[in-house]
């Protein structure tokens, strides 16, 4: 890792293996996120936390120790953060796996961890824009939002890496510039309801789990599959399962059963594996559990021509 700059390098020597792409990728959104980027074998990453922006430059060195650099208001806190991320709360060892696909994939990603960010805001603004929407029109929305609302990422970060909007600079998004970034109605008054009491959000975080989940799924719009896809980020849960995913429960089917079902079938198959249920998931996902490449799929809507 080779950055120059004044901030001091933090070290860390993780008692278990770190593979930062798979511990980064499931807070990427697209190929082109403004909030994140690679130069080499060095991540960078721009986020909001508690104390202000932050950005966070980590590597894996070949001995297996993770070297990092922050900037910005909230650099320490993304430090002291960083472990988690990158899965060091996370304990697999008490998973049994109950299907061989299951055991399989385990036994190909022995080093697979859940990390959590700590912070809602961020993950939550993501996955209320990928709500009922195809990937592509979410990471565009994203895009459009973090480039036009968010503000350039602190240090000397790659040109372009830029902190995702803070609430405050949600609320005051004007609404042709919602439409402009192909945001509707119902996703915008999602984000400004959960933005006016971002102050709260931590609570989430506190207090982890079902409870926590249960929690967000009190702001209006907040529903079962939002909730779970910030629950797997803010602070991986390992058994937050994205009920209501319009392809889940088609991969966990035919991986585990060999035929499409919906999700209450889904829930009956994952059932053993509680409370890690998202844990078994993701073993699926990433070991590229097959499906046939046929089916129904979403459209994307042009909302710019509303």
């Amino acid at each position: 890792m080779t950055v120059t700059t004044t901030a001091p390098v933090w070290q860390w020597r993780p008692d278990f293996v770190v593979d930062l792409a798979a511990a980064l990728r499931p807070l990427r959104r697209g190929r082109g996120d403004p909030s994140q980027r690679q130069v080499g074998p060095v991540h960078w990453r721009a986020s909001t936390t508690p104390d202000g922006a932050a950005s966070v430059a980590v590597a894996v060195r070949a001995d297996g120790s993770v070297r990092a650099q922050a900037w910005g208001p909230g650099a320490d806190w993304a430090l002291h953060q960083l472990p988690a991320l990158l899965g060091a709360d996370d304990d697999p060892r008490d998973f049994t796996s109950h299907h061989d696909r299951v055991a399989a994939a385990r036994h190909r990603l022995p080093h697979l961890r859940l990390g959590a960010t700590g912070v809602v805001w961020d993950v939550l603004l993501a996955a209320v824009l990928e709500q009922k929407v195809t990937c592509a029109e979410a990471f565009r929305s994203w895009r459009e939002l973090v480039w036009r609302f968010g503000t350039a990422a602190p240090g000397p970060a790659p040109e372009g890496l830029r902190v995702p909007p803070t609430p405050e600079a949600v609320l005051a998004v004007p609404d042709w510039e919602w439409h402009r970034a192909g945001v509707d109605l119902q996703r915008r008054r999602t984000l400004l309801a959960a933005a006016s009491v971002a102050h709260r959000l931590p609570h989430a975080v506190e207090l982890g789990g079902r409870a926590g989940r249960d929690w967000l799924r009190l702001l209006p719009g907040v529903g079962e599959w939002t909730a779970a896809e910030v629950a797997q980020r803010a602070w991986g849960d390992p058994d937050a399962v994205s009920f209501g995913d319009f392809h889940l429960a088609t991969i966990v089917g035919w991986a585990l059963a060999g035929q499409p079902v919906d999700d209450d079938r889904m829930a009956q198959l994952l059932a053993p594996y509680a409370p890690q249920r998202h844990r078994a998931v993701c073993y699926l996902l990433a070991s590229g559990a097959p499906r046939p490449r046929f089916g129904p799929r979403l459209s994307p809507r042009n909302f710019r021509s509303c």
